[in-house]
């Protein structure tokens, strides 16, 4: 049976060990109030690759949601941080209870389209249909409003974001690292977390590793998880 768990009751001022599955988990304070930055205007949405902030935090995000292991719930359970889900529409709406114990232990559900094309280069009608159709199926599905998106692979061009924006959607989201199969991959000649970098993993056999592995290389920068929609106004 997996336990998610956490240490006896600390002392006060000290942040308890979570534990899952018998193994310790980086253990992080709570975030700090936000100080976000201001989205641009414009007929096209911006595209984040990470966030100029000046606190020292960084974001977990998680896209897709095929792969939909027991685990996941209360592994986040004990780890105890705030995370960005970007999902398939239809993909989520098969299970939406299963997204639901993950919103409920921290996570936010965002765009991610409806049948995960590479949008470069796809007629602005099919982009368009793409994400406003994610948008309306998550919105029908868990009785909530996407701001963000991810564009599938990180392919977008300029219809992508005038999509974004005409849908509705506040911000397009890429990525400063990647984790798979518990490594963490960095896409800077600094291989450590920086402040504001955006962290990247999916929901694979490897969900996990790939979280404790993302947890302990922000935990080793000195940062703390904070979560991506406080971060953007």
């Amino acid at each position: 049976m997996v336990r998610a768990s956490a240490s006896a009751a600390p002392s006060e001022g000290v942040t308890p060990v979570p534990v899952f599955d018998g193994k310790r988990l980086p253990a992080f304070g709570p975030p700090p109030a936000a100080e976000p930055i201001t989205a641009p205007t414009g007929a096209l949405a911006p595209m984040y690759h990470r966030l100029a902030v000046r606190q020292r935090v960084a974001f977990l995000t998680m896209d897709d949601g095929q792969v939909q292991l027991p685990t996941a719930g209360p592994l986040m359970a004990a780890a105890h941080i705030p995370f960005t889900m970007f999902l398939i529409g239809p993909v989520a709406a098969k299970n939406p209870p299963f997204f639901q114990r993950l919103a409920s232990e921290g996570g936010v559900i965002e765009d991610h389209t409806l049948t995960h094309p590479s949008m470069r280069g796809l007629p602005y009608a099919t982009q368009r249909h793409e994400i406003c159709g994610a948008r309306d199926l998550l919105h029908a599905t868990f009785h909530i409003t996407p701001r963000f998106f991810r564009p599938p692979y990180g392919n977008y061009d300029d219809n992508t974001l005038r999509a974004v924006h005409d849908c509705g959607l506040q911000a397009a989201f890429d990525w400063t690292e990647t984790v798979n199969n518990g490594k963490v991959y960095y896409q800077t000649a600094v291989h450590r977390i920086e402040p504001g970098d955006i962290i990247l993993m999916h929901f694979r056999p490897a969900f996990v590793s790939d979280v404790t592995a993302a947890l302990t290389a922000i935990h080793q920068s000195g940062l703390t998880p904070a979560l991506l929609e406080n971060y953007v106004n």
